[in-house]
């Protein structure tokens, strides 16, 4: 047990804290506060020790800088049972802490009050983001083998309790419950602060230019878009974009940054539906619409290389709704234009995002982008990859990513000749890819097979080396990953197993 002989208290919600202080007083505890706890304490005849008095500074910059300060921090993180640290506390006259009581800025009450209603000056909010309120609640939770800490008024009853059952004095299993949950204040506090800094419907009102899209995913919904689209790309040709334009655009391009050799790809649905590569741009778009060529129409057109005049003149066939390239030449503009509605986009940059942002529920998700291909490459099944396979795993894997869970693509020589994607289960996914292939009289023997996720069963492996797909790249993970891995070796399959998941929601 530890006898509380000196308490710092600052709060904001003084409901409850009369009684607590009255009978602090009444068991002889020294109390030191600041500005209007100490005059709330001070109504009730209870003598406190304004901080500026031990500080020798007064409150400053209005009312932002009043508790950082040594002689507050050493009486809250001192080790009373440390002999250097009693000795520098003694040296420097530092009171001992023993109980601090300190809430937080209501930052997020704030917020709720501006909702929906946030202008330039945010300045009401900014204020509310409390400094020295956590450092000391933090200090005191983590010195709670000495100190007492109380970081919310909910708390206020348990304390007098306390107080009044044990005569002032508190046991280490009570501080350090108290600590625990003066963590949780603080790192609730801290994902508030963050979520509103990361709020899309705060951020870009002010930081963004709006523009207002012709309506949303349907005509009876109002959208806009904030953000710099000339950062991105300049459009050439076309229609203003629509809502649904720009998250197929957004799609895309994520997709084509992938790759460095000449690659064109057909978005649907921010789902990849054709993709594959060539020697030459037109040998990659033709491979590409082979894929699937019923649903290119009206679909997201991208590449990475210049569109030549061969390309446009194959492309202009189709009907399309965006073109997105990093550079058109003249002859290719002129056929390309020849629709006047026809949006074509100039790529200038693929690195304008590091995270991803969805709203629901009534909070906004926030996370870093899915980066990269694998983190391992590890040969666990019958054979070793030879090289055009290795290829086509790679090319597989990253294509995979870009297409919603449940996800499989089949890849043959780095074109898409089958995919499921969106489906409630892995095989449901294989069974629309294998659909697929054969829809379009594409041969599956020798292709590879990527997932976006591990194989939970040997049924996805069994189903498709049936097909004639010789080569698998997934994740793995699952308790079961032997049952795909021995399937694999005793059918002579190729199975890689990767480490990193790519599922896309």
């Amino acid at each position: 047990m530890k006898k509380i002989k000196a308490a710092l208290i600052s709060v904001f919600y003084k409901e409850g804290l009369g009684e607590i202080a009255e009978t602090l007083h009444q068991q002889g505890v020294a109390i030191y506060s600041t500005g209007g706890t100490r005059e709330f304490i001070e109504q009730f005849n209870i003598p406190c020790v304004p901080i500026e008095s031990l500080t020798g500074f007064p409150s400053i910059l209005g009312g932002r800088v009043k508790t950082l300060h040594p002689l507050v921090f050493g009486g809250i993180l001192g080790k009373r049972n440390d002999e250097v640290h009693l000795q520098e506390m003694k040296q420097y006259e530092i009171p001992e802490f023993d109980l601090v009581i300190v809430d937080l800025y209501p930052f997020e009450e704030t917020v709720k009050n501006f909702e929906g209603n946030i202008t330039e000056d945010e300045s009401p909010i900014i204020e509310k983001i409390d400094i020295g309120g956590p450092s000391m609640i933090r200090a005191a939770a983590k010195n709670h083998q000495d100190v007492t800490v109380v970081a919310s008024k909910n708390d206020y009853p348990l304390l007098q309790e306390i107080l009044n059952n044990q005569q002032g004095q508190t046991t280490y299993e009570q501080r350090r419950f108290f600590a625990v949950k003066a963590f949780d204040v603080c790192s609730h506090y801290d994902n508030a602060i963050s979520n509103y800094f990361n709020n899309a419907s705060f951020i870009t009102p002010f930081n963004k230019e709006k523009r207002i899209l012709r309506y949303g995913e349907n005509p009876h919904q109002s959208a806009s878009f904030y953000g710099n689209l000339n950062e991105v790309f300049t459009q050439l040709n076309g229609k203003e974009l629509s809502y649904n334009n720009l998250v197929d655009v957004d799609a895309a391009i994520q997709l084509i940054k992938e790759f460095d050799a000449t690659t064109f790809a057909i978005i649907k649905h921010t789902n990849v539906c054709g993709i594959a590569q060539g020697v030459t741009l037109k040998a990659a778009w033709d491979k590409a619409l082979a894929g699937d060529p019923e649903s290119a129409f009206g679909g997201v057109l991208i590449c990475n290389t210049a569109v030549d005049i061969e390309t446009a003149t194959a492309i202009n066939e189709l009907f399309f709704e965006v073109l997105i390239a990093p550079s058109f030449n003249d002859e290719a503009m002129t056929i390309l234009k020849s629709k006047k509605n026809r949006i074509l986009l100039q790529l200038k940059n693929t690195s304008f995002s590091t995270s991803q942002y969805r709203s629901l529920l009534n909070g906004i998700l926030l996370q870093e982008n899915d980066n990269g291909n694998f983190t391992d490459w590890k040969e666990e099944g019958g054979r070793i990859s030879n090289a055009n396979e290795k290829e086509d795993l790679i090319f597989a894997n990253l294509v995979c990513k870009h297409l919603k869970s449940n996800a499989i693509a089949l890849i043959k020589n780095k074109q898409l000749i089958g995919k499921g994607c969106g489906q409630t289960s892995r095989v449901d996914a294989l069974r629309h890819a294998i659909e697929k292939a054969h829809q379009f009289k594409f041969e599956l023997n020798s292709a590879v097979l990527a997932s976006d996720a591990f194989f939970p069963f040997d049924d996805c492996v069994k189903i498709a080396h049936a097909e004639g797909i010789i080569a698998f790249i997934q994740p793995g993970g699952s308790i079961r990953d032997a049952d795909s891995i021995n399937y694999s070796k005793e059918n002579n399959l190729v199975m890689v197993i990767t480490g990193q998941r790519h599922f896309k929601h």
